[in-house]
């Protein structure tokens, strides 16, 4: 193993040369045997959500070599799969370092392979490729982001002909094609200019993006209350939501917006936040402050992508974040009983989420008569299921998809989440409280008291390198062999093993341990990043019982996983 690494560092030193950075870094790495290991002991795989990876030198690292061979793979694919006059992709990327320059060498690649490339002409949000892949008929699309990985970190999102992010088949037939490739002789490649200049590469037009925003505001469910004089501080974190996300809300009404400036612009650095991400008090601390300053009744803030949003309101002159699920289920509540007022609630209706969002949602569509389907990890999933609907013609059926990690969608002109959507249905459902007098977090109390107490919690253990990966299917395995009978003081009272295949979803490496009235516990490796994850959720008749039972559950969890 440590020959084979050997000799491929030594192969790059020899091969890899016209890329400056790359370069320089593999020279850097001399006599280094830990550097070479972590940049060589493996390819990086090509998953469900295609490839993600820490920019640099190397074969497990995000750079132009393996982002060629990469994109050579799937124009291969393309072409075994497609006719001629279907073989378009779109192609879009983000804020991060190395973006701009990911997105040209890929549009390169497809243009040498006769794949006809329409590429944004500025960086753009996720859920504009899922837009445009589907309205410019593309047989695929990328997305070159690491969405709210730290800065090191760059990703290559892929996405069939729905707009979905690829299925797991499909996802093993590119990586199949990707194998078989040499990875210095194999990408053909024409130059981004080359492209331009020929044809074979096409800027999206701006009607296309216009459609996006007009799709978007059609998904308002209370247009009446989109002129109240909601004060709102807006952060895109340094990426792409600024454009899309403003534009909505000025077009509907919203017109006082404090946009944070220090993470105004896009930044791959995220100087501000290293870890841009909603769901991070740290990512969210300027927004905080300038709200503070603003006595703004409501801070939103995107992710680089722009697929995911954080929430928090004013309550008693502090500002509160809210949850990933309470957001999920302040916006299910909100869309049941104002379509239902309005008169626009289809007939079986149906919502979608995953498995490891709040139990609480199946208790609100219970109350709304509404159909809740829960699929596995991945907002992709999501999207499969407004795919299945229409594939039956009833895709006026869905209203809501969310999952707990910050991602919401309400309309089917995307297939993943989409943080331009849910930002505005945020701030309509804002406006809509705030006329009654009421804030998002005390509308979230209500909830409580209305359905009950639950305390979500997520845990996230970190393994860098290859000792990591090794040390997190050792977990895994361990979890599934030792047969907990109780966690704390609360006892096991059933285990799912979704590697097993449970409720005809896929099999997934997820284990899920019941205890009984008092909560559950969840536990799956990250697909996206070097973490396992666990998720519990704890009930209770008060807060203080829910807030007392997640406590001990937390500290259960961390003493097994220790």
């Amino acid at each position: 193993m440590v020959k084979k690494m050997i000799q491929q560092y030594e192969l790059w030193c020899n091969k890899a040369v016209s890329d400056r950075d790359v370069f320089n870094e593999l020279r850097e790495m001399t006599g280094n045997c830990t550097a070479i290991e972590d940049a060589f002991y493996c390819d990086l795989t090509f998953g469900t959500g295609g490839l993600r990876g820490i920019i640099g030198a190397g074969t497990n690292r995000m750079n132009v070599y393996t982002v060629a061979k990469a994109s050579q793979g799937l124009a291969n694919y393309i072409i075994k799969n497609f006719p001629v006059e279907h073989r378009r992709i779109a192609v879009s990327y983000d804020s991060r370092i190395k973006s701009d320059l990911f997105a040209k060498v890929s549009s390169g690649v497809f243009a040498a392979n006769g794949i006809h490339v329409f590429i944004y002409p500025q960086l753009m949000p996720t859920p504009c490729l899922s837009f445009a892949v589907r309205a410019l008929q593309c047989a695929s699309g990328i997305m070159i982001t690491a969405s709210h990985n730290p800065f090191r970190y760059n990703g290559y999102k892929v996405y069939g002909p729905d707009g979905c992010q690829i299925t797991t088949i499909a996802a093993q037939s590119i990586q199949s094609e990707v194998e078989k490739l040499d990875i210095f002789e194999d990408p053909r490649q024409i130059s981004f200019e080359e492209g331009i200049s020929s044809g074979k590469i096409q800027y999206v037009d701006e009607e296309v993006y216009t459609a996006f925003v007009e799709a978007t505001k059609a998904q308002r469910v209370w247009s009446h209350h989109v002129k109240q004089d909601l004060s709102i501080v807006y952060s895109p974190l340094n990426g792409t939501g600024l454009k899309p996300v403003m534009r909505v809300l000025e077009e509907l009404g919203f017109s006082n917006i404090t946009v944070v400036k220090q993470q105004e612009q896009p930044d791959g650095r995220f100087p501000t936040c290293p870890y841009p991400n909603p769901e991070s008090e740290e990512s969210m601390a300027l927004g905080v402050k300038c709200a503070k300053e603003r006595r703004a009744d409501l801070l939103l803030a995107t992710d680089p992508d722009c697929d995911r949003v954080g929430v928090a309101v004013r309550d008693q002159g502090d500002y509160h974040l809210l949850s990933g699920n309470e957001i999920g289920i302040l916006l299910f509540d909100y869309i049941c009983k104002c379509r239902i007022s309005n008169g626009t609630m289809p007939d079986r209706p149906v919502a979608v989420t995953t498995i490891v969002s709040s139990d609480m949602a199946d208790i609100i569509a219970a109350h709304y008569g509404v159909e809740l389907r829960r699929t596995l990890t991945g907002f992709k999933y999501i999207g499969e299921q407004i795919g299945q609907l229409e594939k039956n013609n009833e895709v006026e059926r869905y209203i809501f998809g969310f999952e707990e990690s910050y991602g919401y969608l309400s309309g089917i002109h995307v297939r993943d989440k989409d943080a331009v959507n849910a930002s505005m249905l945020i701030c309509e459902m804002a406006a809509y409280y705030k006329e009654r007098k009421q804030t998002l977090k005390q509308a979230m109390q209500m909830l409580y008291i209305q359905f009950g107490f639950y305390q979500n919690n997520l845990l996230s253990f970190s393994f860098e390198g290859v000792s990591g990966m090794h040390a997190m299917i050792e977990i895994m395995k361990r979890m599934r062999t030792d047969s907990l009978s109780h966690i704390a003081e609360y006892n096991v009272t059933y285990v799912k093993d979704y590697s097993q295949g449970i409720n005809d979803l896929p099999q997934a490496d997820v284990l899920e341990f019941g205890l009984g009235n008092s909560g559950k516990v969840m536990i799956r490796p990250s697909g996206t990043e070097p973490k396992i994850k666990v998720y519990l959720c704890a009930y209770g008749e008060t807060a203080k019982q829910a807030s007392e039972r997640s406590d001990i559950i937390t500290q259960a969890i961390k003493d097994i996983l220790k």
